[in-house]
Order: C-alpha cells, then sequence, then structure tokens
C-alpha cells in the first residue's frame, strides 16, 4: 500500500506511482522556452547554472522571455548574453552585489516587496510561471527531491508553475525541513548540474565601529532570547560578541541564517528551550556562510528550514517571547525614518525581511529590535554623517519613524518609541559622529523638527 505524505503547498499524495520525472539535457530544457514566457530561476544558490548557459545561448532566436530571480551568488548568463535587456528581461526581489551591477546598468528590475509576504503574491497576484527552473540534491530512497538550506518562497512557485524542471546539484546538502522536499510526481523534467561546491558569502572582517556598535546590543541581550540576526559585519559581531558572554539559551528564529549564529549553535549557546514556535529547534528560511555552515546543516534533525511565510510574518515572530532582532541600515533621518535599501535613486538591496522583524520583535512580550549603523561613511575621500536632517532625495524609507525602536552607533544607543519628534532629534544627534552634531542641531532648528523655544 502507498505511504501517504504531504508534498509542497501541503497537498497529500502518495510516494509510489505516479509519473517519473524525464531526464533531459540542458538544451532540451532550454528549448521548452517560448517568447513571452515567465520563468521562475528562485533564490541564491538554487537558481540554475547549467540551464542559464543553455538558454543564454538562445538568444538569437528568442524574444520577450521574463526571469524572476533573487540574490544572485553567481554571475547569470542569460543577463552577460544580452547586454541591452532586448530578449531577456529579470525582475529581482532582492539584490546581491552582481545584481546591484546590473541594475546600475540597467539589466535588472526590482519588485518592491516585504520578503516574507512573497508566497502570498505568487498564490493571489502572480499569473504566470510557465517554467520554474531550480537546484536540487539527487533523489533520495523515497523518491524526493531536496532544496536545500532555502526554502523561502520556493513551495509557492512550485504550486504555481505549469512546468517545473530541477537542475541536480550532487553537493547540494539535504536539510530538515516540511516543505523543503519535492517528490518525484511533481517534478516535470531533471537536468544534470554540475558537481561543483556550494557559492560562499565571505564575511568582512568587523571593524572597530562594528566591534563597538555589537558591545552595545550584545549587552540588551538576556538568556533566553529569541535572535534574528541581518548580514553585515555589525550583526555578525554581536554573534561574535555573544559567544564569549555567559548568556545562555539563546533560541533562533530568523530570516538568514549565517555564520555567526551556526557558531553559537555549535559552541553550545543555543538550545531553542524557551522558544514557543519550533521548541528546540533552530528556526530559519535561508542560510548564506561558509563551507563549515553548510556541512552543520546537511541532514541536522536540530534545524528548521521553513518557507518565509512561517518566518518572517509578524504575527508568528511574536509568539516567541524576547525576540532580538538586530539589522543594518544606511542613512537615518532626524525623526527616526530609516533608509535601508537606496542611496538616492540607486537601488542598493532590498527591503527583505527588515520591517517585518522590526514589528515582530517589538509586539514579541519583551522583545526588543535594533537598528544599526556607523556614524559616518567616507565617498570620495570625504566625510559624511549616516545621520541627517532629512533623507537623501529619492532614498526608499524602509522602516518608517512610527516603527523604530532601538538606533545604535558607534556613539550610544536609544529608543525612540514614545519619544516625540524634537526628542527623537535630540537623541540622534546624540548618536552622530561629534564633528556633525553642531550643525545637525542647527539645521533641526532651521527646519522646525525642534522648536526654538525647546532645550
Amino acid at each position: 500500500m502507498a505511504t501517504p505524505e504531504r508534498g509542497m503547498g501541503g497537498q497529500m499524495h502518495t510516494t509510489t506511482g505516479g509519473k517519473t520525472p524525464r531526464l533531459i539535457s540542458p538544451e532540451q530544457a532550454a528549448a521548452l522556452v517560448r517568447p513571452g514566457h515567465w520563468l521562475d530561476y528562485t533564490t541564491g544558490f538554487n537558481q540554475p547554472d547549467v540551464f542559464d548557459r543553455a538558454l543564454a545561448a538562445r538568444v538569437g532566436e528568442l524574444h520577450d522571455v521574463n526571469i524572476r530571480n533573487c540574490l544572485s551568488m553567481r554571475p547569470r548568463a542569460v543577463i552577460e548574453a544580452d547586454p541591452d535587456s532586448s530578449i531577456f528581461r529579470v525582475f529581482n526581489w532582492h539584490f546581491s552585489g552582481y545584481d546591484r551591477k546590473q541594475h546600475d546598468a540597467g539589466r535588472v528590475s526590482y519588485i518592491p516587496c516585504n520578503l516574507g509576504e512573497i508566497p502570498d503574491y505568487y498564490r493571489r497576484f502572480i499569473d504566470r510561471v510557465d517554467i520554474a527552473v531550480m537546484k536540487a540534491a539527487p533523489m533520495d530512497a523515497d523518491g524526493y527531491f531536496n532544496l536545500g538550506p532555502i526554502c523561502i518562497w520556493h513551495p509557492a512557485v512550485i504550486e504555481r508553475a505549469t512546468v517545473l524542471v530541477l537542475e541536480i546539484a550532487p553537493q547540494m546538502p539535504p536539510v530538515v525541513g516540511p516543505q523543503v522536499r519535492v517528490h518525484r510526481s511533481h517534478v516535470d523534467y531533471l537536468i544534470e548540474g554540475e558537481d561543483a561546491p556550494m557559492p560562499e558569502l565571505p564575511n568582512t572582517e568587523a571593524s572597530d565601529v562594528d566591534r563597538a556598535v555589537a558591545r552595545l546590543i550584545a549587552n540588551e541581550v538576556e538568556d533566553g532570547a529569541c535572535l534574528q540576526v541581518g548580514i553585515g559585519g555589525m550583526p555578525n559581531a554581536v554573534t561574535t560578541l555573544l559567544l564569549h558572554s555567559g548568556v545562555k539559551d539563546l533560541g533562533i528564529h530568523t530570516e538568514m541564517l549565517n555564520d555567526g549564529l551556526v557558531e553559537l549553535y555549535r559552541a553550545g549557546r543555543v538550545s531553542g528551550a524557551r522558544k514557543a514556535t519550533d521548541r528546540g529547534l533552530v528556526t530559519y528560511s535561508f542560510s548564506l556562510g561558509c563551507r563549515a555552515t553548510y556541512d552543520t546543516l546537511r541532514d541536522n534533525d536540530d534545524f528548521m528550514c521553513r518557507p518565509v511565510e512561517d518566518t518572517n510574518l509578524p504575527d508568528i515572530i511574536a509568539r516567541n517571547d524576547r525576540v532580538v532582532a538586530i539589522n543594518n541600515t544606511t542613512q537615518v533621518d532626524l525623526q527616526g525614518q530609516a533608509a535601508s535599501e537606496s542611496d538616492g535613486h540607486r537601488h542598493i538591496s532590498g527591503t527583505g525581511g527588515q520591517l517585518q522583524f522590526v514589528r515582530g520583535a517589538y509586539a514579541s512580550r519583551g522583545g526588543k529590535s535594533f537598528i544599526c549603523l556607523a556614524s559616518t561613511y567616507e565617498r570620495r575621500g570625504v566625510r559624511k554623517s549616516r545621520i541627517m536632517p532629512a533623507l537623501t532625495p529619492g532614498n526608499i524609507v524602509t522602516t518608517p519613524r512610527s516603527d523604530m525602536m532601538y538606533v545604535v552607533t558607534e556613539y550610544g544607543i536609544v529608543n525612540l518609541k514614545g519619544k516625540s519628534v524634537p526628542e527623537r532629534a535630540k537623541a540622534l544627534i546624540g548618536l552622530a559622529h561629534p564633528d556633525f552634531r553642531d550643525e545637525l542641531e542647527r539645521e533641526a532648528r532651521e527646519r522646525g523638527i525642534i522648536p526654538r523655544s525647546l532645550f
């Protein structure tokens, strides 16, 4: 008798019988693409490589091919083969450094989103996924392909796709999660991928400023706190400090699982015993880091890889007590707005999960949200303040002033909740580099942010 299993999207099916995917060449898979098609390359290291090159080779045959992707870890052949974007149009949910350069060149367009809502976009608002192509580990003995440590919104893409092609990646580490496996009966075609190492995300060395900010945040982390950590030197510096602190019984409920969080787990600082969701487990939606991190996740029952609607929605985040959300920004104005994804009209990354974790942490009992930044940056040899009277024209507000909780620079930490606009301005000026404080206060008074009668 067939054993019932729960497949992608929660649909019941059996693990015996049903269709068997057909093994074809990358060129045969690329031949499935027609003008006007919408393709989905999914995210990060799940994006296809051999299929991508085969499709790029058809650049002279096609037109009006649309591709959604996210966080490219390697150059995309379809972009390199079509520098004018006259054949392949690429739409991206969140930029990597490579994606940013392609956007600067006019070859990639950003899709505004809260990352945790994307599965819902596919189910409610995205009409077409003609072909979805993504990497997966080789099929296991039960007839399942494992997508590796990056579930994110893949289940919703698979539900929507008319045709599903899996590019088999022999070095993809199988991981544990309720929706990271795809049964063969859901797959139309298989292509053999390269036996190549997983792309790694190098860690930048923490600066003195990073460590100063990290010390202020680490002092706010209590026993039993449930961590979310974003990408960057400052959040990673916090996890390094926690390694050497006395804090214990930490939980992890995060969108991105980075090397620092995995090091905390390996050091025995993470138990998850006080979590309400996935008690005793490390919950994440995708991982980017070094090979040691991927090796730790391989078939490890202490980790739970879930789609972003299970990690990023504020009401789910808030079910855990003492959530600590730590995220970077690039600019804060004197009212407390954070611009974390653009430099004026130049888009550099994406909203990601920042706003959702800010809101989820605030709603958590005893929760704390930290937005951190260096007080200054240098451009063309000129030092400038990241705390400004107003955001740079064109800058996108990632975290509104009404949502901002703690702001941290190397000069201190302030909680903006409950503070008036003038009180916020004074507090934020105190976080700026001393060389800019007088000018910030002068401009704040001239603009009426701080009335002349106050302070």
